[in-house]
């Protein structure tokens, strides 16, 4: 399929509560390359099989969670298009120049109905992956490659309020696609909703939660299961705090294993998954199979992967 509007996942920012600690985690455990600090102290990272300058953004700050998260668009044309098409959603808009975010062109931000703050923007300067784009090489520079590697920040999943009208705005105003959900067995409400822009299972996803705004973890994509393997080994090697994993979705069919920052924000790294195109129908799983759905090998769930949020 051909993405011609929405992008991808571009950025997201965390709230953390030990710069420094948590820059270790992210660094050297994760292997993310920090690519800069601005003047307010802030940390920006990137993948290192991302061009754009950054994808991660740390804030040290006394509370964990997520500040906002920013999808990258086609061009300039197309924010513009998107922009009216929020406002006639009902949604305020909020313009912001090119600039106040490094390294990035303008902006445009608004609250969706689960209480997230999401941005858009079409331009961010581009650093490169270390592989030149004539004759590239398969592999980046070996002072890149280091932790679990991973090629790129791959996908959020939310928690807030509002998820039948969460899907439908990022459906009517921005061009996504559901191709899963969780539906409850008795109220046969949405409760989940997993939702892409591009021909991956999924880019973003949202859980109903009584509380606005919350993040269950931001992921990270290795190339595969073994990968994920060797990822399990950097956990255990330096006793990172473990959710749950190695183990494989039933929800997306991706290998995962979930973790937690030094601030307790939720990391996961993933691997797999289908390839998906417009005309594959939305997959459903009801809630009293959620534990296959979740976690398709244990068929069980922890009370840590469902209640713990940032």
């Amino acid at each position: 399929m051909t993405v011609n509007g929405v992008l991808r996942l571009g950025e997201v920012a965390l709230r953390v509560l030990d710069l420094d600690k948590t820059l270790t985690h992210y660094t050297d455990y994760i292997g993310l390359s920090e690519v800069m600090r601005d003047k307010d102290g802030q940390a920006y990272l990137k993948a290192w099989d991302e061009h754009d300058h950054h994808s991660i953004v740390l804030r040290e700050t006394n509370e964990a969670g997520i500040d906002y998260f920013a999808f990258k668009v086609l061009d300039d044309e197309t924010l513009t298009a998107l922009e009216k098409r929020v406002a006639a959603a009902g949604v305020p808009v909020e313009r912001i120049d090119a600039g106040v975010y490094p390294k990035s062109g303008r902006r445009i931000q608004f609250q969706i109905p689960s209480g997230h703050t999401m941005q858009l923007y079409a331009e961010k300067e581009q650093n490169g992956n270390t592989i030149p784009t004539t004759n590239p090489e398969v592999l980046p520079d070996p002072a890149v490659v280091k932790g679990m590697a991973p090629t790129r920040t791959d996908h959020v999943l939310l928690y807030g309020p509002n998820i039948p009208e969460t899907a439908k705005f990022l459906i009517d105003a921005l061009g996504f696609e559901l191709t899963e959900q969780i539906i409850d067995d008795e109220s046969g409400t949405q409760v989940s909703a997993f939702l892409a822009c591009s021909n991956k299972a999924h880019d973003i996803a949202f859980v109903s939660h009584p509380e606005p705004g919350k993040l269950h973890h931001v992921s990270f994509n290795l190339p595969s299961v073994q990968d994920i393997y060797h990822a399990g080994d950097i956990i255990g090697k330096y006793r990172i705090s473990t959710d749950i994993g190695p183990t494989r979705h039933g929800i997306t069919r991706g290998a995962t294993i979930y973790f937690f920052d030094p601030s307790g924000n939720r990391n996961e790294v993933f691997a797999g998954g289908y390839i998906r195109y417009p005309d594959m129908p939305v997959l459903t799983w009801m809630t009293s199979n959620l534990g296959s759905a979740i976690f398709y090998v244990d068929q069980e769930l922890n009370e840590n992967f469902l209640g713990v949020v940032t």
